[in-house]
């Protein structure tokens, strides 16, 4: 049976105005989901959704107004430090100490949760995030991807079940993010249950069993990744063809033609509704030569904006 590692029920946050008789803002509305053990959920929002709201409930930075939550079996009102013992959260910021080795920082950390030396784990963390050949350089000589999985070491020391990944790779280069994801997923081998912020929404349909998206302090989807993107009923359809007449006027029932310029025309329709040969032929019939075809099914930005635009 899997076991739930969070669960948030009705969760409600709403800040008071900073001046008097200014309105009061509701950054979380009655919220309610579960994260399972061992999955990689993703937690998604434009800026102002409630993410960084929900984030420090959890981290214990702020109180929230109503509702309750469970953190691997524990209550955050009933038992707050065994749910802060059971959360890793890695921040968006790069906050380390430049004149710290890596290895000096996880133990420093791992002071701060009380740990003893004969159960600290550092070498064994170091290496989980290919960090062992650099535990003694200074930690202001590593690589922006180094910090960020230093970042992540210092959530482990104290080895929670749940990493919290907020924003983990805003300023990472291509090569740098693709050791980060690496990293991260070799960790949700070992049983780590991530939580994932960001903005870059093909890291979260690439990386996500399953999804919660926020807007407004509202929870407007939470499914499964591949179920999001069955939500898509356009398609998308970049024709290169051989120059023609851009003065010509196409007409199918169900579909939209977009002349672009005298070699490219977009089309647009709903998967149902339209067969795809009859398309080609109708194209064809009009003496239009092609040359080349881009099919876009549409993605995860594709429903984030259709859920969040309004």
């Amino acid at each position: 049976m899997i076991k739930t590692a969070l669960s948030v029920e009705n969760l409600s946050k709403v800040y008071s105005g900073d001046k008097k008789n200014s309105p009061k803002i509701n950054a979380l509305n009655n919220i309610s989901f579960e994260v399972k053990q061992g999955e990689i959920f993703g937690l998604l929002g434009p800026n102002g959704a409630g993410k960084t709201t929900f984030l420090s409930i959890l981290a214990g930075t702020v109180i929230k107004t109503s509702g309750k939550i469970n953190v691997w079996g524990f209550d955050l009102d009933k038992n707050p430090r065994q749910v802060r013992a059971s959360i890793g959260i890695v921040p968006q910021e790069v906050n380390l100490d430049a004149f710290f080795s890596p290895k000096k920082l996880l133990d420093l950390q791992a002071g701060l949760y009380g740990i003893k030396n004969s159960e600290k784990i550092t070498e064994t963390i170091l290496k989980l995030v290919s960090l062992d050949k650099e535990a003694e350089s200074y930690s202001r000589n590593l690589s922006g991807g180094m910090k960020r999985r230093l970042l992540i070491a210092k959530a482990m020391v104290h080895q929670p079940p749940i990493l919290v990944l907020d924003e983990p790779t805003a300023g990472v280069d291509v090569e740098l993010r693709k050791n980060l994801w690496s990293n991260v997923k070799e960790l949700n081998k070992i049983g780590v249950t991530i939580i994932l912020t960001t903005h870059y929404l093909f890291e979260a349909q690439e990386m996500c069993e399953r999804i919660a998206i926020l807007n407004k302090g509202n929870l407007v989807a939470l499914d499964t990744t591949k179920k999001l993107l069955d939500r898509i009923k356009t398609k998308k359809i970049l024709f290169k063809l051989k120059k023609f007449n851009t003065e010509i006027k196409l007409f199918l029932p169900n579909i939209n033609f977009y002349i672009i310029s005298d070699s490219e025309i977009s089309v647009h329709y709903e998967k149902e509704n339209v067969d795809f040969e009859k398309l080609i032929n109708y194209l064809k019939e009009n003496g239009l030569k092609i040359l080349d075809i881009s099919i876009h099914e549409g993605d995860l930005e594709d429903v984030f904006l259709k859920l969040t635009k309004n």
